[in-house]
């Protein structure tokens, strides 16, 4: 995707969509007091369940702490909070159970996080994160081993656990981007990268995903209003059960529709879709308060039982 339609593509709306996801939480937020981080509400027994991500070998929290809220050019509702409120929120988060971070260079969140999770212990912690792959200028791909790289030092970590393509938009991708696969696969190869995948934002690329065995780990969008979503909810659903079977690993993003699904009822219903339906082991959720945080972990482990 040339770079002017695709930060068209992701600043669109961004305004009006901060809006609409904070605004229904917002009122419940303001009928009762903001729990600390670190604290629980308490009205859920049990914890979050930490199951293993298809066939990678890693094993992830069911939530994944997404870093990319209205995020473009380096930047996302999450970080521009500044980088104290956003290690609260992650150790608070990291308190409650989620051990897996969900990041995108475009978001500019990998050196947060890695401020949010020194001293923890590494073993434990998921770092997830996704780039822009499109070939440069002359059609090669050589800036894929440094960004690589600068990942790695902007995380303070010896390797990344789960490495994406971000955005794929159309079919045929496997092709497109193989000289990005390639690299990918000798960063894996090297111990730099535990898992490499693609996000999808397509049907054709998402089937595509599917049939390729060099995927590993596929972001998928789901729901039950079929809100920003690549086919038919049920439609969906069923493609991510077959690749679960098929060994892929899954991690769900748009669950409450990119923030247009957020009444306590539509929270409920988008969950238990995910879990039951479409059967995701891990789902990315873009929260921006310790009550968000709450308020998912909770309604995860309930309807997990």
């Amino acid at each position: 995707m040339p770079a002017s339609n695709r930060r068209e593509f992701l600043r669109a709306g961004a305004a009006g969509l901060t809006a609409l996801t904070l605004a229904p939480l917002a009122a419940e937020a303001a009928a009762k007091p903001e729990p600390k981080p670190g604290a629980g509400t308490g009205t859920a027994a049990g914890a979050l369940k930490i199951v293993p991500l298809g066939a990678t070998g890693i094993r992830v929290s069911q939530i994944a702490f997404g870093t990319g809220t209205v995020g473009y050019n380096k930047s996302s509702n999450q970080t521009r909070r500044g980088m104290a409120n956003f290690v609260a929120l992650a150790r608070h988060a990291y308190a409650r159970g989620v051990r897996y971070f969900d990041m995108a260079d475009s978001y500019g969140s990998q050196p947060f996080v890695a401020q949010a999770v020194r001293g923890l212990p590494r073993a434990e912690i998921v770092l997830g994160t996704k780039i822009w792959t499109e070939p440069d200028a002359r059609g090669q791909f050589r800036q894929i081993p440094r960004t690589i790289e600068r990942i790695r030092r902007e995380l303070e970590s010896d390797y990344v656990d789960i490495l994406l393509m971000h955005c794929m938009m159309r079919g045929g991708w496997s092709r497109d981007r193989k000289g990005s696969m390639d690299a990918f696969s000798e960063a894996k190869a090297a111990g730099k990268v535990r898992a490499v995948g693609v996000s999808c934002h397509n049907w054709d690329a998402l089937v595509e995903a599917v049939e390729t065995p060099w995927v590993d780990v596929i972001m998928a969008r789901v729901n039950p209003f079929g809100t920003h979503l690549d086919n038919k909810p049920e439609t969906v659903a069923a493609l991510l059960r077959k690749a679960s079977a098929a060994g892929k690993g899954i991690v769900g993003m748009k669950i409450f529709g990119e923030g247009r699904n957020i009444t306590e009822a539509e929270r409920e219903r988008s969950i238990a879709f995910a879990l039951r339906e479409a059967r995701v082991p891990c789902m990315t959720l873009g929260m921006e308060k310790a009550e968000y945080v709450d308020d998912a972990v909770e309604r995860v482990i309930r309807l997990s039982a």
